[in-house]
């Protein structure tokens, strides 16, 4: 199985996103990852989604959902055309010991150190899946109290973009 990126641009109204993932629910397909927020145009949000399967499916869930009524456009990216990022916040636990190599390594990362407490560091890295994957193995040894992460966001490279028609 392959993993598909889709833009999704869709009017910015109530209960939009809902449609949109219960359209997933209700035909059995899954979501890898979801990230959602307003475009240039405040009438307008991008949802950005990722799924696992064949180009078929990738077919089926477009078709499906062009149905919906708010749905404006979509548009499956290919991830060599693409910048596609994630955000990830981790509570790590330290020592006084420890805490010097946490912070190697999220140097290391280019990552950011957020919060400091006398137990513990929280660190917000963004980047490709894997890059922040490759970081919480390396920490997992350390301890991870807490994890909070978004979606994947994405945007075509250079001059190609998902254009409203007007």
């Amino acid at each position: 199985m392959e993993r598909y990126t889709l833009s999704v641009l869709v009017e910015n109204n109530p209960g939009v996103l809902s449609r949109v993932v219960g359209m997933f629910s209700r035909r059995g397909f899954n979501i890898h990852s979801l990230s959602v927020g307003t475009t240039n145009d405040p009438h307008v949000s991008r949802i950005t989604i990722e799924v696992n399967g064949d180009a078929l499916t990738v077919e089926q869930v477009s078709k499906q959902l062009s149905k919906i009524m708010e749905v404006i456009k979509i548009k499956t990216l290919r991830d060599s055309e693409i910048v596609k990022r994630g955000l990830a916040l981790v509570k790590i636990k330290v020592t006084p010991k420890t805490r010097s190599e946490v912070i190697e390594i999220t140097n290391v990362f280019r990552a950011n150190i957020v919060d400091i407490s006398p137990n513990t560091l929280t660190v917000e890295i963004t980047g490709h899946e894997k890059k922040v994957n490759a970081f919480l193995d390396l920490v997992d040894a350390y301890g991870i109290e807490e994890l909070s992460r978004t979606g994947m966001t994405a945007l075509e490279r250079g001059a190609n973009m998902l254009k409203l028609d007007k």
